[in-house]
């Protein structure tokens, strides 16, 4: 268990689904895993983490055929960084999670 990342959470928009060369898929989605804690003055606070999920080949055809915004979903994956310079030559840094499993939750 050197890299490995697991996350329950609900989809926070309809996945991004790229028909790559060779007939590939690539489905980027977002998921928010909520956390409730007690603070000091002992109200409940509510804190949600949004993640950039990045699933290939058959993972991410099954999130075509099946995931939607609102779907509860469970993934286990590995922590990605990497880094991009965009249109403008700014660097861009990405921190996103690659699928190697995902469990379908809920309706």
């Amino acid at each position: 268990m050197r890299n490995k990342v697991q996350l329950i959470g609900h989809v926070g928009q309809d996945p991004e689904i790229k028909n790559l060369e060779g007939g590939k898929k690539l489905a980027n989605v977002t998921l928010a895993t909520n956390e409730q804690y007690t603070n000091a003055k002992g109200e409940k606070v509510e804190q949600t983490e949004w993640h950039r999920i990045t699933a290939w080949g058959k993972t991410a055809e099954i999130i075509e055929k099946y995931v939607v915004k609102g779907k509860e979903i469970a993934i286990e994956g590995k922590l990605s960084h990497r880094s991009y310079d965009d249109k403008n030559g700014e660097k861009k840094y990405v921190t996103e999670i690659i699928v190697n499993e995902l469990l379908l939750i809920g309706k």
